[in-house]
């Protein structure tokens, strides 16, 4: 109940902001009677034991869009339910999973948790990475459900701030997980520094790398590529090159169409696809765009394919990512060029083959990036300046770009098999797998 009451006085005090937050973007307006009191509801007739998967938004959708149907597959006689965050993320799990309950996650609040619970009656639940709540652990515990940390991670700003609580993180969180499937060795040193106990945790790679390895001619790609009008020649008598930024934040975008902008001057034939984070940052970009002078397109009013590509295509729709990099020949990857979100995932263009730069804050992907720089297939740079020197050798030079991209695919294609060691994890918890073992 104390949790409860910080909860409460959090969301009083930031009531303001969140009430300026719904009616300027929309946000939290939906699904509010599932988070704020747990009324879900699922289907199952048959009452299969329940296997509850949660991911916080579009990024663990797409990594639970790996690992579901491996599970599915390997346990075709369990109720898999899926849950998410945000809006965003419930919108793309619905997208992914047609066949699947996918509902709402619950605040965190003790009814909440308790109805969603009793609604779900899960006999296993599956979190993605990093999502902790402590009124859902307890009650899961209190209810003899086992919880399973996937592709868990443990940044480095996240590991100076729980060690300075170490053993309150201990007593509300780590010690109602049952098992942590870990990306990386790093991550399950630190975990075990925050005192996690050793039989808890097991280092299995991140399953990223699993779903990441495409051909550029996928069925999505190729009618992104249409629509857009990235098909034929280019008019200026140029042989037409793609520049990808992906997952953008502010002021990367800025950051990014100043460098466009003078790439172009040498590079008349390139193309920028700009493909900010977030969606309730669209309309902002737009005026950026606006303001740049380029020539450009929003992805949301095309619906007939365009007679040729703009200078700029800004990417303001929700689950097209990934296709797009199928349309890359160089990307940049966002949230790293300053010091606040620790980056965003590389390993989705290294699976096309797409060589990439990123700035040095990439704590969220410190070991893909460091493989993959390793390896060849990316490049980290310091700033701005270096990003456009960066980029405009990459341009100018078709075989860096096929070995960066080659060496990128390899360097994912080496890393396969995570969705498999993390699968082996989950049955380790499953009460009726560990009895037949045992017997």
């Amino acid at each position: 109940m104390l949790l409860d009451l910080v909860y409460l006085l959090a969301l009083l005090a930031l009531s303001p902001w969140l009430l300026w937050r719904a009616a300027r973007t929309g946000r939290y307006r939906q699904n509010l009677a599932a988070k704020l009191f747990g009324r879900v509801r699922i289907t199952n007739p048959m009452r299969k034991p329940v296997a509850w998967f949660h991911a916080v938004s579009v990024g663990e959708v797409n990594l639970l869009g790996t690992l579901v149907p491996a599970f599915r597959k390997r346990h075709p006689d369990w109720h898999v339910v899926v849950s998410s965050t945000t809006d965003t993320g419930l919108g793309e799990a619905k997208r992914r999973f047609t066949d699947l309950d996918v509902i709402a996650w619950p605040f965190d609040f003790t009814w909440a948790v308790a109805w969603a619970l009793c609604a779900v009656k899960p006999s296993l639940v599956v979190l993605a990475e990093s999502e902790l709540w402590p009124n859902f652990l307890a009650a899961a515990r209190q209810k003899n459900v086992p919880v399973v940390v996937v592709n868990a991670r443990v940044s480095p700003r996240s590991f100076r701030r729980l060690k300075r609580v170490a053993g309150l993180a201990r007593l509300l969180l780590f010690r109602h997980v049952t098992r942590f499937a870990v990306q990386e060795a790093d991550y399950t040193d630190r975990l075990r520094q925050l005192g996690v106990t050793g039989t808890k945790l097991v280092t299995t790679g991140s399953i990223k790398y699993d779903g990441a390895l495409r051909t550029r001619s996928t069925p999505e790609t190729e009618r992104l590529r249409g629509l857009l009008g990235l098909v034929g020649p280019d008019p200026s008598g140029g042989s037409s090159l793609v520049l990808l930024a992906g997952s953008t934040h502010a002021p990367e975008e800025t950051t990014v169409l100043d460098v466009f902008a003078r790439l172009r001057t040498r590079f008349p034939h390139v193309k920028l696809l700009l493909v900010p984070r977030h969606p309730d940052r669209f309309e902002e970009v737009v005026r950026l765009v606006e303001a740049s002078q380029l020539p450009f397109v929003r992805r949301s009013t095309v619906s007939t394919p365009l007679a040729e590509a703009p200078a700029v295509m800004l990417l303001d729709t929700v689950g097209e990512l990934g296709a797009a990099w199928g349309l890359a020949d160089v990307g940049f990857t966002g949230g790293s060029l300053d010091g606040v979100r620790g980056g965003q995932s590389m390993i989705e263009p290294a699976g096309y083959g797409v060589p990439c730069v990123f700035g040095p804050h990439v704590w969220n992907f410190r070991d893909a990036a460091k493989r993959l720089v390793e390896a060849g297939g990316a490049l980290m740079v310091p700033d701005a300046n270096v990003l456009e020197a960066e980029l405009m050798k990459l341009l100018n030079d078709p075989d860096l770009r096929a070995r960066m991209g080659r060496s990128a695919r390899e360097l994912v294609q080496r890393q396969q098999g995570a969705t498999f060691r993390t699968l082996d994890v989950i049955d380790s918890v499953i009460p009726s797998l560990a009895v037949a073992r045992a017997a």
